[in-house]
């Protein structure tokens, strides 16, 4: 049985809002805000620029990462080594509250402009959630036609992998992220920001459950999720 904060979430998740996560004390221990990507618009894109301040992502599913066969940034970096050299001193291994980086490579749709303005980061965000859900019936090599035909890269939204085993061995925010998704019975495409603080570092857990208490909008701690993803 799903609690009472984990089903409000949930239910905001389908819905089309915001909910905001904390991963864990000793992890990042940042609050991030999530919503299902494909109900992604610029003023959703705003609320995360104006209120949240870091980086905007996507953040995808072991079974969308298969279908389009997404690499690991790091795992490029590491096959490119040996003709651009300097990847070679950039290896992520002295990340100090993870094994690995879950980002991949980054993403404009094919119809933006620059791609970083509020319309164009919701239109690819958006956009990007709405092919997700067409993939059921779709081949691999008809989803990575249809993800060509629709998207570009270099762009402006980063993609970030969940681990295969979704929040068995890791339990960052992207697994998070993905893990709300499925529980939600939708595509297992999440959009994230993180929340900022004026002092230069992220904003503390307890302004932040203020903030969420202000504005309605549903808190969740990572471990209420992995609970609630265990005994699904």
């Amino acid at each position: 049985m799903l609690n009472n904060s984990i089903q409000k979430a949930l239910q905001a998740l389908k819905k089309g809002k915001f909910i905001i996560v904390y991963d864990a004390d000793g992890r990042e221990e940042e609050c991030d805000f999530f919503i299902s990507s494909e109900f992604c618009k610029p003023s959703h894109v705003r609320v995360m620029r104006k209120y949240g301040g870091g980086l905007i992502f996507l953040m995808i599913s072991p079974d969308i990462k298969a279908k389009l066969s997404l690499p690991y940034l790091h795992d490029m970096q590491y096959e490119l080594s040996d003709k651009y050299e300097i990847f070679k001193e950039l290896i992520p291994n002295d990340i100090p509250y993870d094994t690995k980086s879950s980002f991949s490579f980054s993403i404009n749709h094919r119809k933006t402009f620059t791609g970083i303005t509020d319309n164009d980061r919701a239109l690819t965000i958006s956009e990007f959630g709405n092919m997700a859900n067409i993939f059921e019936n779709k081949t691999n090599k008809q989803a990575r036609e249809i993800f060509g035909q629709n998207f570009r890269s270099p762009g402006h939204v980063p993609l970030c992998l969940a681990d295969d085993h979704i929040l068995t061995k890791r339990f960052g925010h992207t697994e998070l992220g993905c893990a709300l998704s499925i529980l939600a019975g939708l595509n297992g495409v999440m959009a994230g920001c993180e929340i900022m603080a004026d002092d230069g570092g992220s904003m503390p857990k307890k302004q932040v459950e203020q903030y969420a208490r202000d504005n309605n909008i549903p808190f969740l701690k990572g471990r209420e999720i992995i609970e609630a993803w265990n005994n699904q």
